[in-house]
């Protein structure tokens, strides 16, 4: 299994060189030089089974010979163990062809740990086989940050800086990544907005001196591992509901773009997704540019949903090179239109392909409030602002025969100020984390400048 660049001038890796390089050398993300595919009957074979199960057999043709059969399924087990439901990623209905797929189980309450937990153990596994250290430097607009610390804090291998908005994160998101105590995790608190944090990392990969120089390794969702592991959701929840016999569809909450490319994989293996809704907040950059042909970046707007307060979204450039026929030139072009004039037009055939594979739409503020409440009042359930900006959105799209999964990125306790604010109701923490408020924090507040960071990790990381 070969894995190739989005821009096509970096050398073509295996699938433990991709996941411990994270982005390409010539700035492009990774992608399998070919998608493998599950037959109808392998497909259906996964009903009923466990979710580590599902993710081997999704996940082995990918990974190939870069780990034996038995160590995989070892570090698979091991990645879920410490979830807090037995199904891992169980689904909820809350309509009579409407469902929740509740991926806030794991140790952040957040989706990013199937993908976080499994990355962790991956990598632990290839250091202990190499005797090498990295340093793992993150962006996170919430929820990454916190499951990459819990994922890798307390390794001996290991160094790790999250980069995090200054004031644009939830105070249980910033105390997630500020309050675990041990020496090789570091939370940074970048002034600026999510997009500079993910600038300011890209820029460090982008310095193959300084790269090289710490052996820097990332963990954001430009890693084809993290994208890997979320596509293993998608499978579990169609097969609960009877694929591979009907199609289901799917409304993904999303900034960054890389959990609903998840699941634009899964139907390239074969999964009969029907469609795939990307939901944005008003930082509504993707829909602006499914809809429009247009991408064109503005002003970050905070919101009560700040995981999607995004105007750069990184993996939207996968979605884009499988659009131009994987034409790394073309793509190429279009990311330095994005860095030199704040945007790009999309050719006709390409949007066209993109319209084939993904629909979108939008929920500001006063709308997902609304439905924050009226999930409640209808369901019972208290749901997060991102999960919300998903139901309002999949409530809005055209009816269907096929059921109507949406993905459920967080636990409504990482949001309490917002969830109050449309229910009157403040959800509590887990009783694992009642004490999260009393913990002490350990900060570095740093300005946008490269320079200063990279001077920062060099004076941090473990000689």
């Amino acid at each position: 299994m070969q894995y190739v660049s989005t821009r096509g001038s970096a050398p073509a890796l295996g699938f433990e060189e991709t996941m411990m390089t994270g982005l390409a050398r010539d700035g492009g993300l990774y992608v399998p030089a070919e998608v493998p595919t599950m037959t109808s009957e392998e497909i259906a074979s996964l009903a009923g089974l466990s979710y580590e199960e599902i993710a081997f057999r999704v996940i082995r043709p990918f990974v190939a010979d870069a780990f034996e059969a038995d160590e995989l399924r070892g570090l698979i087990k091991t990645a879920y163990a410490g979830f807090d439901h037995p199904a891992r990623a169980p689904l909820k209905q809350l309509a009579a062809n409407g469902f929740l797929l509740e991926l806030f189980h794991g140790p952040t309450l957040a989706f990013k740990d199937f993908a976080m937990q499994l990355i962790g153990q991956l990598m632990q596994a290839a250091l202990a086989r190499s005797g090498a250290r990295i340093t793992i430097v993150g962006a996170t607009s919430g929820d990454t940050g916190s499951a990459a610390i819990e994922a890798f804090r307390g390794l001996d291998n290991v160094d790790v800086f999250i980069l995090y908005p200054h004031g644009r994160v939830s105070e249980v998101q910033r105390r997630q990544m500020t309050t675990p105590s041990e020496d090789n995790v570091h939370a940074l608190a970048l002034h600026g907005h999510f997009d500079d944090c993910q600038a300011r990392l890209k820029d460090m990969f982008n310095d193959h001196a300084f790269r090289d120089e710490v052996r820097l390794a990332g963990v954001n969702s430009i890693n084809w591992a993290r994208v890997l592991a979320q596509v293993v959701y998608y499978f579990s929840a169609a097969t609960s509901l009877g694929a591979p016999h009907r199609p289901v569809d799917f409304t993904v909450p999303t900034g960054n773009f890389g959990d609903i490319f998840a699941g634009h994989v899964a139907r390239r293996m074969g999964l009969p997704v029907g469609r795939l809704i990307a939901a944005t907040n008003q930082n509504d950059v993707v829909n602006r540019a499914l809809t429009t042909g247009e991408y064109r970046t503005s002003e970050v707007t905070p919101s009560i949903s700040p995981s999607m307060d995004i105007q750069v979204s990184s993996n939207f450039e996968r979605a884009l090179f499988d659009a131009y026929g994987r034409d790394g030139a073309a793509v190429a072009q279009l990311m330095d239109e994005l860095r030199g004039q704040g945007g790009f037009a999309i050719s006709q055939g390409a949007r066209e392909s993109l319209a084939e594979s993904f629909g979108s739409g939008m929920a500001d503020e006063a709308a997902t409030l609304a439905r924050i409440r009226a999930t409640r009042d209808a369901t019972g359930e208290l749901v997060c602002p991102h999960t919300a900006v998903g139901l309002e959105v999949a409530d809005a799209a055209e009816r269907a025969e096929a059921p109507m999964v949406t993905l459920a990125t967080a636990h409504p306790a990482k949001f309490p100020d917002a969830v109050e604010q449309a229910t009157g109701l403040r959800p509590p923490l887990p009783s694992r984390m009642a004490d999260l408020y009393d913990r002490a924090e350990r900060v570095a507040e740093v300005e946008n400048d490269l320079a200063a960071l990279q001077t920062l990790i060099r004076d941090r990381i473990s000689k």
